[in-house]
């Protein structure tokens, strides 16, 4: 492994400069980001919070996909799923407004498909980011590497998802009471 970049400007830095595509496989069932405790909280007393949290991300996918680059996620999910997966869902149709393509697969069949139990994202198929968590899931930082066997490996990883993976709406319709409703 490479690393460890600790630095969250460097690490949205990868998002302003790839040039064709973004793909992310999302395992954990919590994040610990700074930015979206209070959010966090907020959500899980009941109340809708505002957005204004999420506007710098939304705003920098709404540039990306506008200039035609792609932006894709598999999110791994739990029946039923966490509290912070239940969060993550609420949000997605306004990541889906600025352009990303997030897909839902079912935890069991993750594990059926032997897909890597930790998270990733893969830029322009040459350049695979790991990221890293510590044990209460606070996000500690990125490690990168650009050694095209591993690149191809969790790519085709990430390509398995994908095609087992359900658009947002299908899964919305498929299991409501994963989703709160």
């Amino acid at each position: 492994m490479g690393t460890l970049i600790a630095d969250g400007d460097a690490f949205l830095d990868l998002f302003s400069s790839f040039t064709s595509a973004a793909r992310r496989l999302e395992v954990r069932r919590s994040y610990g980001v700074a930015e979206e405790d209070e959010p966090f909280q907020i959500f899980l007393a009941g109340a809708d919070p505002d957005t204004a949290w999420f506007r710098p991300w939304l705003d920098l996918m709404s540039r990306q996909t506008g200039s035609g680059k792609r932006v894709e996620r598999v999110r791994v999910v739990d029946d039923p799923p966490s509290d912070y997966l239940r969060f993550e869902i609420a949000h997605t149709p306004l990541n889906l407004a600025a352009g990303e393509d997030i897909r839902y697969l079912l935890r069991d069949a993750s594990q059926r498909l032997d897909l890597p139990p930790y998270d990733y994202w893969i830029f322009d198929d040459r350049l695979l980011v790991f990221l890293r968590f510590d044990k209460s899931n606070r996000f500690l930082g990125f490690e990168r590497t650009e050694v095209p066997e591993e690149v191809a490996r969790h790519l085709n990883s990430w390509d398995i998802a994908w095609r087992h993976a359900m658009k947002f709406d299908l899964y919305r319709a498929w299991y409501p009471r994963m989703n709160g409703r």
